[in-house]
């Protein structure tokens, strides 16, 4: 079987989708698949070419045994609506010619989105290559592109609408990241074939027992300090002032300390509220690799998982969750709906407050601050809950199973 992968985000970006996507590339070459993968040069959360693919249309190089053929991409850090989508376009005309040139022909392709517009590149290799579409939603664009308020043309919101249902109708197989993207998928299309291709977690790699190297020590940590870690996109959609505000709350609570690893457009406001505020309970890292994760969540106490309180996240389960619960740590989860549901309610994996509410999550950070026992029972609550119902190995496999 030989499938393509085209996604404008992938490794040595760091990521959620980056992370999903290369795991599931590893994973079924392991099971004899021919894979190759079409994506962007990497730039991805900085908005700047990496040294080494600056100033080139194409490049050729092999990550984990995998063929990597990447293209061209329009940059910018400006974050104007106009830019964002030269970032997008570039990218489906670029990756278009590149896949129409440099490849040949594929059993599937697998197009990740959003981007939605990379439906279009997606759309027309299949015509040309002959394959099957597999479009793999983890994001239902346009709608939370509308809710967050990021597109707000309404012309342009009912032209994207009329693409992801035409990528929809000539899509062979759709997967979706969700329970809510298959359902609400699956409502609007009953006539389609479609597959929970949920997020996941390796249990090995992130497996505490596994690290000997103290995060702590190296930080200027001591062991009596509670430790709450946001590792991620540091973007809009997280809504991430909430633990800021929560931190002033708790500022002469000298042991309850707050981290952040990860860039992203909101990093700067997030840092000058800090500034604002004389939050010296509040420290900023650069992003780092998947391989320092496990490292770096073994020295930390509890994650917090916040969301911004729209409707349309009640469907989100961000990936980080995993990786957290599968190393015995809590969450404080700020999301309503599907996350809440199967994390909170029936694996008892930590607690949730209400999203963008600090005074809830202020409340749920003394809870643990005042039972360390609290914090112990989660964690094994959580590694034994991810390792049985999110164990990416068993989840790719059914995958393969669902398409051969």
């Amino acid at each position: 079987m030989k499938l393509l992968i085209l996604t404008q985000y992938f490794p040595p970006e760091v990521g959620a989708p980056q992370n999903r996507l290369h795991e599931l590339a590893v994973r079924l070459k392991k099971k004899g698949v021919e894979i190759t993968i079409l994506t962007a040069m990497p730039n991805y959360p900085q908005m700047e070419i990496y040294d080494g693919y600056k100033r080139k249309w194409y490049y050729y190089e092999e990550i984990d045994g995998l063929k990597i053929h990447r293209s061209w991409i329009f940059v910018r850090k400006n974050k104007s609506i106009f830019f964002r989508l030269m970032n997008y376009f570039s990218f489906v005309f670029s990756s278009l010619f590149t896949g129409w040139f440099k490849l040949r022909k594929f059993d599937f392709i697998l197009c990740e989105s959003p981007p939605l517009f990379l439906g279009i590149t997606a759309y027309i290799l299949k015509r040309l290559k002959k394959s099957k579409l597999i479009f793999n939603v983890s994001d239902l664009w346009p709608e939370s592109a509308e809710k967050l308020g990021l597109v707000k043309n309404k012309f342009f919101l009912k032209l994207s609408t009329r693409l992801e249902e035409f990528t929809y109708k000539h899509s062979e197989l759709i997967t979706g990241q969700t329970q809510g993207i298959v359902n609400n998928i699956s409502e609007r299309f009953p006539d389609k074939k479609i597959f929970w291709l949920k997020n996941g977690v390796d249990p090995d790699f992130y497996c505490p027992d596994k690290i000997k190297d103290n995060w702590r020590e190296k930080n200027a940590f001591s062991d009596n300090d509670l430790i709450f870690l946001y590792a991620g996109i540091l973007g809009y959609a997280q809504g991430l002032e909430v633990i800021l505000k929560a931190a002033f709350r708790l500022k002469d609570k000298e042991n309850i300390k707050f981290v952040f690893y990860g860039n992203g457009p909101e990093k700067e406001k997030l840092i000058k509220i800090k500034t604002e505020f004389s939050l010296k309970n509040v420290y900023f890292y650069d992003p780092v690799t998947k391989s320092d994760l496990p490292y770096i969540i073994k020295g930390i106490d509890a994650a917090i998982i916040p969301l911004k309180r729209l409707e349309l996240f009640k469907g989100a389960i961000p990936s980080k969750i995993f990786e957290n619960l599968a190393m015995k740590k809590p969450i404080l989860l700020g999301i309503e709906g599907e996350a809440k549901e199967l994390l909170i309610d029936e694996g008892k994996c930590g607690l949730a407050f209400i999203p963008e509410d600090d005074n809830d999550l202020y409340e749920k950070i003394l809870t643990l601050y005042n039972s360390r026992n609290l914090i112990d029972e989660l964690g094994e609550n959580g590694r034994q809950y991810v390792s049985k119902n999110f164990n990416r190995n068993v989840i790719i496999d059914d995958f393969y199973k669902f398409i051969i």
